[in-house]
């Protein structure tokens, strides 16, 4: 059976998760925020971390508390990506998807050209979009705060609980 603060810690992880998600769902739905290829990227650690809290509510104490430590590792793994996107937007380095360059262009006529662009325009991943007025910090930048604040809540938990047996 799963210690009660476990549980909850699950719970609390899940929901965390997809308030995440609901914000970046909001920001393109309300806003008309164009998500690049990174930003959609470092959105996959966070669902499959409310997966795996989903998955670890039906499992027993030990195995839930490694689902939980699992779910904070994902989204550890998802501050990577966001801090290679803070990277790429301050024009440290390029981005490694190929998605995030513009078309490039190069002979053929106008219809060929017109053929081979993207069906959806896409947003280069080295322009940062900012989605609170007067907080010069880009949604990147916002998404790897959250994922380490997530991390270390997880890990502080997992700690605590740990020298408390709890």
């Amino acid at each position: 059976m799963i210690i009660p603060r476990t549980r909850h810690a699950l719970l609390a992880a899940a929901l965390f998760a997809a308030a995440a998600l609901g914000v970046a769902h909001a920001a393109e739905t309300f806003e008309g925020v164009v998500p690049c290829a990174l930003c959609l990227l470092e959105r996959w650690p966070w669902g499959i971390a409310i997966a795996v809290a989903v998955v670890g509510l039906a499992l027993p104490h030990r195995p839930a508390r490694v689902a939980l430590g699992l779910a904070g590792l994902l989204v550890l793994g998802g501050a990577g990506i966001a801090a290679l996107h803070v990277g790429v937007e301050a024009k440290l380095w390029p981005s490694p998807l190929p998605e995030c360059a513009a078309p490039q262009f190069s002979g053929g006529s106008i219809a060929e050209r017109l053929r081979s662009m993207p069906a959806r325009p896409a947003k280069p991943c080295d322009e940062p979009t900012y989605i609170i007025p007067g907080l010069p910090l880009s949604t990147a930048t916002l998404n790897l705060l959250a994922s380490l604040a997530f991390a270390a809540a997880v890990a502080g938990y997992l700690a605590q609980t740990g020298r408390s047996r709890a």
